[in-house]
């Protein structure tokens, strides 16, 4: 079995009005995702991640709901920290990084860093303005540099870009893009006097200035994440083609006219050595060897359904996965379903399921070697709403 790296499973929840954030930390000791030996067979013989588990006695799993008759109710926690924009009507920005850090920011131009372990905030130079609909972010590691203070280069890096980039005109003055932006840690010029993060302006990858190759197509980023050990960043472009970001000098280049087979980010799991990401068709848990861009990579486990809910559950956004470490991982899928009615109305809310699943390899990954998942326990939690996990 595998030991989770990491104590806590974070979300970023959005408050009554666009100006507010909150994150809650859920203690993955204490809400139980994972059995402690090996999980028992499907009751039902087929395969699905779910569990006729009764609720737990006491508080809100008490509560008569549709979610509470399916498996057991996870509490979410208070609010460990809130987030508030200058201007109440202003629209925060929150980007998630590593496991415990997110960087926010308004249109006031100022930033900050806030660290949910140590609790600390870290101011950071103006902001540029930020990609604001629906953005793409990517975080690259590098420890090595952030941690060495002779060292002068570029250390971690979050990339953020917009996820249906609009065109833009060719111009041999204009090299960088507002639509395209990085947060760098480095040694800035000016009065901070150690590494910080910067934000820079990046050159967009070709096709933004190539719109001729659209064909009235509205080109979409579907799938994203790091190879190369953080040298670099890959996106996948629907009706385009797939690029890579050089984390160094910040060029693009396309590696193909195909896109990866997978719909959102893409994690590289070390203890695996394979890249998971959720399936491009039915957005299931799935696996891939991204050491070798040559060609179209291929699944080489998966996609594996981890959760089979009733047919009257319908899915209101795209699930969103969290690897937790040693080949964990927690898939969170959001439902809407109907809770109630008022006279001929009939009342919905929003649920979410987190589903604890672990991978195994029968041999060495990434050599042609059959890769397993096991679903553990799923917990529903309703009436929430949730931005992002991380």
């Amino acid at each position: 079995m595998g030991v989770l790296a990491r104590r806590f499973l974070n979300l970023i929840v959005p408050g009554c009005t666009p100006g507010v954030k909150s994150v809650r930390r859920i203690d993955l000791a204490g809400q139980q995702l994972f059995y402690h030996d090996e999980p028992p067979p499907p009751s039902n013989g087929d395969g699905d991640g779910s569990e006729p588990l009764a609720p737990a006695a006491g508080g809100q799993d008490t509560i008569s709901h549709p979610l509470a008759s399916k498996m057991e109710m996870l509490r979410l926690p208070r609010a460990s920290f809130n987030f508030r924009a200058l201007n109440n009507g202003w629209n925060l920005n929150c980007f998630p990084f590593a496991d415990s850090k997110v960087i926010c920011g308004d249109q006031s131009g100022f930033g900050f860093i806030f660290d949910l372990d140590s609790r600390k905030v870290e101011t950071m130079p103006p902001l540029l303005k930020l990609p604001t609909v629906n953005p793409v972010s990517v975080f690259v590691h590098k420890p090595h540099v952030d941690d060495d203070v002779w060292d002068h280069g570029d250390g971690s890096s979050l990339f953020l870009m917009e996820r249906i980039p609009q065109p833009e005109p060719i111009s041999h003055l204009v090299r960088e893009s507002e639509q395209f932006v990085g947060f760098v840690n480095h040694y800035p010029s000016g009065p901070w006097g150690g590494k910080c993060f910067t934000c820079r302006l990046l050159p967009p990858p070709p096709f933004v200035r190539e719109t001729c190759s659209w064909y009235n197509n509205t080109p979409k980023i579907t799938a994203y994440g790091v190879i190369g050990g953080g040298s670099h960043v890959c996106i996948s472009v629907q009706g385009v083609g797939t690029y890579c970001l050089d984390t160094a000098n910040h060029t693009w280049s396309q590696v193909g006219k195909w896109t990866l087979p997978f719909h959102g980010k893409v994690e590289y799991v070390p203890e695996l050595k394979l890249w998971f990401g959720l399936s491009g068709d039915s957005q299931h848990l799935a696996a891939a060897d991204l050491s070798d861009m040559d060609s179209q990579p291929q699944l080489v486990g998966g996609p594996w359904k981890e959760l089979d809910p009733p047919d009257e559950w319908k899915e209101c956004k795209d699930p969103q996965f969290v690897s937790l470490g040693s080949g964990r991982f927690c898939i969170a899928r959001f439902f809407q379903e109907a809770a109630g009615s008022a006279g001929d109305e009939v009342i919905h809310e929003n649920a979410a399921v987190f589903t604890g699943v672990e991978v195994n390899s029968s041999g060495k990954c990434g050599t042609g070697k059959e890769v397993q998942m096991t679903p553990h326990r799923s917990r529903g939690a309703y009436n929430t709403s949730i931005e992002a996990l991380f």
